[in-house]
């Protein structure tokens, strides 16, 4: 049975916006003033150990964009991120160009539930700061990789919105991911290891 991971590179204020700048902010691009060389690696093994990819509207709309296009020029990375399954969570897309792409169907409970039986491996949620509101709601997100980055942008997305529903976390892992940026791998409290 798959497990729900969401993966974000994130501030230590807690925004998860446009760390690599795609999205045009006045902020964008944060993550890249960091240096991070493990970080990339993890990022590597993370991808290749994830059956699919569960995504909002917008991240896969970036994705989309960027990804086909960079295939050859990201060897194995990019072969498989435009290789693998993408689900994408959305009540305005119909027809998904990015090849291995679906629409997700029904509630979220349901869909969720669905690849988790679908596939072994990880549900890899990447960016996708609505979705991954949603999927908290509903106590269906299984870990949390958050590659935290020292700097405070004061705005922008954040990953636990004012408001959110509480949760408590376990930390269960560190690594350092560069020489100023940290792994920290969190699983939901109330779920056995």
């Amino acid at each position: 049975m798959g497990k729900v991971v969401v993966s974000e590179f994130i501030t230590l204020d807690g925004v998860i916006e446009d760390p690599g700048g795609s999205e045009g902010t006045e902020f964008g691009g944060w993550s890249f003033r960091f240096p991070a060389e493990e970080g990339q690696q993890f990022k590597y093994g993370e991808l290749m150990a994830s059956d699919v990819q569960l995504m909002g509207r917008i991240t896969y709309e970036e994705f989309a964009q960027a990804w086909p296009d960079m295939e050859e020029s990201a060897g194995e990375f990019g072969a498989k991120m435009n290789g693998m399954p993408k689900v994408v969570v959305s009540t305005t897309l119909s027809n998904p160009a990015w090849k291995n792409t679906t629409v997700a169907e029904g509630d979220l409970p349901s869909a969720v539930a669905t690849l988790k039986e679908e596939y072994a491996g990880d549900i890899l949620v990447p960016g996708s700061a609505t979705l991954i509101e949603s999927l908290r709601e509903h106590d269906l997100v299984d870990e949390y990789r958050l590659m935290v980055h020292p700097v405070v942008l004061g705005q922008g997305k954040r990953l636990f919105k004012e408001g959110s529903t509480p949760v408590d976390l376990a930390l269960v892992e560190i690594r350092k991911a560069g020489p100023d940026v940290q792994l920290l791998i969190y699983r939901p409290a109330n779920r056995p290891s």
